[in-house]
């Protein structure tokens, strides 16, 4: 499912779309393989008896609840969740049947800064903090994939957008 594009203004255009790093479901695969392997174990192990196929059914029912919290779930929220730079916006959507939305304009950045550690590193993940003018203040996104590049749009991006508000510059090189 791509991004919406109705909800970009005419001139608007976006420059990046990332989903949470990817190392945010190693854990549920990890819990997905060994809940399914404990699953099928404990239908197998079940002995022979009038209730044996009730005992199976419980233990089938149980790996699936399991199997839906621990793995399913966060792939849902993980698929679910969006972070976009647009050329005039940072938009970020999440959610699986309630949604969440912010989007804070180029214009209201007053600080972005990232932080990764050194396993976030490896696999080239990070946390974005991004500071605008209004109300809600900080806005941190945790495992970003390609976090400096992100940063590098983002400084570039206001930049463009500050400049384009000034107008052009005469020779000198300030604004006229």
């Amino acid at each position: 499912m791509g991004f919406p594009d109705n909800i970009l203004t005419s001139d608007e255009q976006v420059v990046l779309h990332l989903h949470p790093h990817w190392i945010r479901l190693t854990g549920p695969a990890v819990a997905f393989v060994v809940l399914l392997g404990l699953t099928l174990f404990g239908v197998r192990a079940v002995p022979a008896g009038s209730f044996q196929q009730a005992a199976q059914w419980l233990i089938v029912a149980a790996g699936a609840v399991l199997l839906f919290f621990t793995s399913l779930r966060p792939w849902l929220r993980w698929v679910t969740t969006r972070y976009v730079v647009t050329t005039e916006r940072v938009v970020v959507r999440a959610g699986i049947l309630s949604r969440y939305g912010r989007d804070i304009p180029l214009l209201r950045l007053s600080d972005v800064s990232f932080s990764r550690s050194f396993w976030e590193g490896l696999v080239g993940s990070g946390t974005l903090s991004i500071d605008s003018g209004g109300q809600r203040g900080r806005l941190v996104l945790v495992n970003l994939p390609h976090v400096e590049e992100v940063y590098a749009t983002l400084y570039r991006l206001a930049e463009e957008n500050a400049a384009r508000l000034r107008g052009p510059a005469d020779d000198s090189g300030y604004p006229r």
